[in-house]
């Protein structure tokens, strides 16, 4: 469905004199609507150029003025009162399309049902014909700084350089056709393109989009991605708030936590070494994870592999932790460099699970977490004893 509406937004664009070689520009928050333009931007030989929704009315006019851009992309009645506001000043603009919603009453302005049906007149295979025009070293997209040492400059990326980036994030994160995104950081940046428009293109992943900034929180709850990409304001602004909560934690819940926060700095400390992780804190490190996503963002991996986040570590059986290993594990001598496995985000090898099972004679996968810290309490496992909850 996707790729059918932004074939038919390139063949939109095309009718609106902004395909080959000609620049487009977007202000809005995440949504279908900014990605469809973009890519459609890209279809047609041209190159879209993000603006940042804060930027001001004289800002917006020099980054679409220098783009040169025949046609923008505005989310709401507010960003069009920021193009209207300089019209004047627009020489190269013709149109202004907005997204699926707002109605703006104005002969330039096309609502987004309106630049669709603008593509009818031209033929379908011209889209195929454009595509296959396309150079690797040619211009794909703009990306414009934001202008902290002057005018905001336009930083130009080809075709090649997105895929190649693309490719080695999957090779480095291991994205899958499975996985989920959430969308909510600025797409005017080449991160969030990156996470939102051309890893998922690259590995077939879904994207959800956030409903706003305010409700990230809520969305993260509803959408449960594997992968979630954040900037350190964000991840200042979450432990603040995970904080917050477990300060009003007791009981087994703050122990688990405790124990959990440090089988997390050891495993961490390890990796970052370069060192994989073995023995106990192994099987600890891989229980441990998904306790620790469940208490911020309730969301589990889901049918492809992962711990009941229901549980208490008592009920926790190391055959679940196990198997969800097992199927996650490049057949390797170490999995800690990303490069040579494209799944598992936790660096453990087989053979240390043989180890341990070997070791514990097969009793080891009917064990809970539980059973494990008492055994290793006790130096019945392989390896020093570590962290007890």
């Amino acid at each position: 469905m996707h790729v059918r509406e932004v074939r038919r937004a390139t063949r939109a664009l095309c009718a609106l004199g902004a395909g080959s070689g000609k620049r487009v520009c977007l202000i809005g928050f995440n949504r279908p609507e900014w990605v469809t333009f973009d890519l459609a931007s890209m279809c047609a030989g041209g190159a879209p150029a993000g603006i940042y929704t804060t930027c001001s009315p004289d800002e917006v006019q020099y980054v679409a003025h220098h783009a040169e851009a025949p046609v923008v992309l505005v989310e709401n009645a507010a960003q069009w009162e920021k193009i209207r506001a300089r019209r004047a000043e627009l020489p190269h603009l013709k149109h202004v399309v907005m997204m699926r919603g707002p109605k703006v009453d104005d002969p330039m302005v096309l609502s987004w049902e309106q630049f669709l049906a603008r593509g009818d007149a031209v033929e379908e295979h011209r889209v195929d014909d454009l595509v296959a025009a396309l150079e690797p070293q040619g211009l794909a997209t703009l990306i414009y700084t934001s202008g902290t040492t002057g005018p905001p400059k336009g930083v130009m990326l080809s075709h090649e350089n997105l895929a190649w980036t693309s490719a080695l994030l999957q090779r480095l994160v291991g994205g899958a056709a499975d996985d989920v995104f959430l969308s909510y950081l600025p797409l005017s940046h080449i991160a969030e393109q990156m996470a939102t428009i051309h890893g998922p293109i690259t590995s077939g992943a879904a994207v959800y989009y956030a409903e706003s900034l305010d409700k990230i929180g809520d969305n993260l709850r509803e959408v449960r991605p594997q992968v979630f990409f954040g900037v350190p304001r964000v991840w200042e602004k979450m432990h603040a708030t995970i904080m917050t909560k477990l300060a009003g934690a007791t009981g087994m819940k703050k122990r688990l936590v405790q124990w959990a926060r440090r089988v997390g700095t050891a495993s961490s400390a390890l990796s970052m070494r370069g060192r994989p992780l073995s023995g106990a804190l192994a099987v600890q490190a891989l229980a441990a994870t998904p306790l620790i996503v469940a208490g911020i963002l309730r969301s589990a991996r889901g049918a492809k592999g992962g711990v009941s986040l229901a549980k208490l570590p008592e009920e926790i059986k190391l055959s679940e932790v196990i198997q969800a290993l097992e199927g996650s594990l490049a057949p390797v001598e170490c999995i800690n460099n990303p490069a040579v496995c494209s799944r598992s985000r936790t660096c453990v090898t087989r053979d240390v699970w043989e180890e341990l099972k070997n070791a514990m004679n097969g009793v080891l996968e009917a064990m809970t977490l539980r059973d494990l810290v008492e055994r290793q309490k006790k130096k019945e496992l392989p390896g020093k004893p570590m962290y007890y909850i």
